[in-house]
């Protein structure tokens, strides 16, 4: 079956070309200079100083990293999608979240469920004991949790927590490094130097040995939700059973379909779960029926034989943490797992 796209979405129309490249760019490496930057582009270093300033003020672009989660000891992943039967007084959850290292971001959504977090921890034990008194926490409010873990991440990553960066095992010079460049990734050594009282020579040693060891995947960045930007948030359910790894490449192939040169990729996170859902997607319309039009009814066609359900919700309020609004290549990042004989459709 054909897919179609209205692929040039508005949002994207909104800003020219040269200002959806230098995103891309810093997404894949937001340590760039402008100087290589400019290199790249073949635009002066003052054009391109002046749209990144523009970006940040407009556009709320943060740069930070891309963790290693399980390098640095977390390894246990979950979402958890959330439901309330009375209404829940959103500052009192953030001071509840606030209180443990493990929830490392969280948002309200508007529509079939309405809240989604996402949680990692050092031990199962450490996950266990906060998933209960969080529960516990929350009852007043008539809570429904239904955790689920991040068994296979195929696309997408979530800002880990300084409070959580804390608690690894690494020494504390590093700890401190990687703290730092959490909230700025672009900062410079002699700014680390002067901030983190190290030397120059100490600050570049650890960073070197902080992109050997694996910690770090990427220099990247975060922007805020863009205006009229849908971001929708779903969890699916199947029965898998014959022609499932068949349906899930032609899945696969809608996700990695995108614009050329988009200033938001269209999917932002993708993972198989085990537990309370099979699969969550995180991804950016121009609205809610653009999201369903163009590429969500699809998927949930792909595995209709597979007794294909849904919930979804649009994002209306962050709550910790920041969202992964970002640029990047998504035929070569998303990552494919095939668990049947049926490997020519991967």
């Amino acid at each position: 079956m054909a897919h179609e796209y209205d692929i040039e979405s508005e949002f994207n129309k909104r800003y020219n070309l040269l200002t959806r490249k230098i995103v891309r760019l810093l997404s894949e490496n937001s340590r760039m200079s402008v100087a290589e930057i400019s290199k790249r582009l073949n635009v002066s270093r003052p054009t391109i100083k002046e749209r990144i300033n523009r970006l940040e003020k407009d556009l709320g672009m943060r740069y930070t990293l891309e963790i290693n989660e399980e390098a640095l000891g977390l390894t246990t992943p979950h979402l958890i999608e959330v439901r309330f039967k009375k209404k829940p007084d959103r500052g009192r959850i953030r001071e509840l979240l606030l209180q443990s290292y493990i929830p490392q971001a969280a948002f309200f959504v508007d529509g079939d469920y309405e809240m989604v977090i996402y949680a990692n921890a050092l031990s199962g034990d450490d996950y266990v004991h906060w998933n209960i008194v969080m529960m516990v926490q929350l009852s007043e409010y008539g809570v429904t949790w239904h955790p689920s873990e991040m068994a296979h991440r195929h696309l997408g990553f979530f800002q880990l927590r300084n409070e959580a960066i804390k608690r690894a095992s690494i020494d504390e010079n590093s700890k401190k490094l990687l703290m730092r460049l959490n909230e700025n990734s672009r900062v410079s050594f002699q700014q680390l130097s002067k901030e983190l009282g190290m030397h120059f020579n100490t600050v570049k040693y650890n960073f070197d040995k902080l992109a050997k060891s694996g910690y770090i995947r990427r220099y990247t960045i975060t922007l805020d939700p863009v205006k009229d930007v849908s971001i929708m948030a779903l969890f699916d359910d199947y029965t898998p059973s014959k022609g499932f790894e068949s349906a899930s490449a032609k899945a696969r192939q809608a996700i990695k379909f995108d614009e050329e040169n988009p200033l938001i990729s269209r999917y932002l996170m993708s993972s198989t779960l085990i537990g309370s859902h099979t699969l969550f997607i995180l991804s950016a319309f121009d609205s809610r029926a653009a999201a369903l039009r163009n590429g969500l009814n699809y998927h949930k066609e792909m595995y209709a034989q597979h007794g294909a359900k849904r919930i979804l919700g649009e994002v209306t309020d962050v709550v910790l943490g920041r969202l992964p609004i970002r640029s990047v290549d998504i035929k070569s990042e998303y990552k494919t797992i095939v668990w049947t004989a049926e490997r020519n459709m991967a």
